[in-house]
């Protein structure tokens, strides 16, 4: 990147035509703006096994639940995923290997009662202004 000498505030880079990525630093805020993720991120070429990755993670959450954040963050991105999405994915997997033993084990008790609860808050994440949802199911 090269800093802009009109405004030492603004770097700026030049990928080709219609090409440019744009980062604009404020005193308390950071602006980063392109043509397109092309030039940020690099996307990747097989997004169908991203997609297919994260799902089987989204169903280990039943039983990791340490997990949980984690996974619906990359789940964000299943529409476009780049390579530094794969590469937590990727992460995520060392330390589930890493860590065995680390899951809930379900015993029969003789209870037959499931109690479910839920939350949601709309547009409430500040870095991405999504909503969040949450579940948690006592069986």
């Amino acid at each position: 990147m090269s800093q802009s000498k009109a405004d030492h505030s603004v770097f700026y880079r030049h990928n080709g035509p219609a090409k440019n990525i744009f980062l604009i630093v404020y005193v308390n805020d950071i602006v980063l703006a392109g043509n397109g993720p092309e030039g940020i991120w690099e996307p990747l070429k097989d997004p169908g096994r991203y997609r297919r990755l994260v799902s089987k993670l989204n169903y280990l959450t039943i039983k990791r639940p340490n997990i949980s954040f984690t996974i619906s963050v990359v789940s964000q991105f299943l529409q476009a995923p780049c390579k530094d999405h794969w590469d937590v994915v990727i992460r995520i997997l060392r330390y589930i290997k890493k860590a065995p033993g680390q899951g809930l084990l379900y015993e029969d008790k003789g209870h037959t009662d499931i109690v479910g609860y839920s939350d949601a808050d709309w547009a409430g994440s500040p870095s991405d202004k999504r909503s969040t949802s949450g579940y948690c199911v006592m069986i």
